[in-house]
């Protein structure tokens, strides 16, 4: 037998009427809005709820639809710069100097990895001094350099003593370098700061230089 259960009614509470004075006045009625034929009715399933994969990204009035498919959404805004660069390959004494002539005439750096094919810690570490070469393209230039390609003499000229090395030269001269004996992405940080710190003096010696020539002419 099922028992009912006992009703409780709570009380019932009567609330003034609100003075007329006070009531919002009525809105005027508008006409039933309609859409042309050409309107949303009209539109495709997937012109109407575009897909969740899309990403909309809205800067300075214009947006831009990323992953879409079809015509409408064509207007895209990319970065041209590459995620990743081919090291540039030396086999021989007269390419190594061609590539320290090139850098001196221009005054600016160039980065040599010295490797062996066979060797895993450059396996490990190639793809990500290739990210970094192109984090730097165009200012610096990096080479790959096999040491069972090039002379022996040019590794003893170079004073290689381990591999994988990364040396950074500047003015025909080695001016710093790192072992790659430990983990890749610990090496490509070392590097990268060998490379800022380069940078900054190569900044800081300018400015020095062009305050000497300010400072003779203008006495």
């Amino acid at each position: 037998m099922v028992k009912a259960l006992p009703l409780h009614l709570g009380s019932v509470k009567i609330f003034p009427k609100f003075d007329s004075s006070y009531d919002l006045p009525s809105l005027p009625l508008l006409p039933p809005a309609r859409l042309p034929a050409y309107g949303f009715n009209k539109l495709s399933l997937s012109r109407k709820f575009p897909p969740l994969s899309q990403k909309v990204y809205v800067t300075d009035e214009k947006v831009s639809l990323l992953g879409a498919r079809t015509q409408e959404s064509s207007l895209q805004f990319r970065d041209e710069s590459p995620v990743s660069m081919e090291l540039q390959s030396i086999s021989s004494e007269l390419e190594f100097d061609q590539a320290i002539a090139d850098a001196e005439e221009h005054n600016g750096l160039v980065i040599l990895v010295w490797m062996a094919n066979w060797c895993r810690n450059y396996i490990y570490l190639i793809p990500q001094l290739e990210r970094l070469a192109a984090d730097y393209y165009p200012r610096l230039q990096f080479y790959c350099i096999d040491v069972n390609m090039v002379p022996h003499k040019l590794v003893v000229r170079v004073g290689l003593a381990k591999m994988p090395a990364i040396q950074l030269w500047k003015d025909g001269k080695k001016q710093d370098e790192v072992i790659g004996l430990y983990k890749a992405y610990l090496v490509v940080n070392d590097v990268q700061k060998m490379i800022e710190r380069e940078l900054t003096d190569s900044k800081i010696h300018n400015a020095r230089i062009m305050n000497k020539k300010l400072m003779l002419n203008i006495s």
